[in-house]
């Protein structure tokens, strides 16, 4: 009884992986309407970079190719990156009329 149960459960599991497949590459990047995420991405990468250049124990060869490759992310995350998109109830302060003082 108990094998029939296990088998039943594994059959079950594998319909549902075979039915419900992610998609490639969406898990852990962002999605192109998250301008946010993005940004965040690129101060982090900026943040890793910084963290790699000031640390004068770790071997130039080790982290050489990380800075390498984190540039070539946060150039590949600025392609994506459109404009922001403001989610204000008022119109914004550059709307308006300039102030002049005299």
């Amino acid at each position: 009884m108990t094998v029939a149960r296990i088998l039943s459960v594994c059959i079950v599991l594998g319909l549902a992986g075979a039915i419900l497949p992610a998609r490639a590459g969406e898990t852990g990047q962002p999605g192109d309407g998250c301008y946010w995420c993005t940004r965040d991405a690129i101060y982090e990468r900026t943040k890793l970079i910084a963290l790699l250049e000031a640390n004068p124990n770790m071997d130039e060869a080790v982290k050489g190719p990380q800075i390498t490759a984190a540039r070539a992310e946060i150039h590949a995350l600025r392609a994506t990156l459109g404009p922001p998109q403001w989610d204000w109830s008022t119109p914004c302060c550059y709307t308006r009329k300039p102030i002049h003082i005299r």
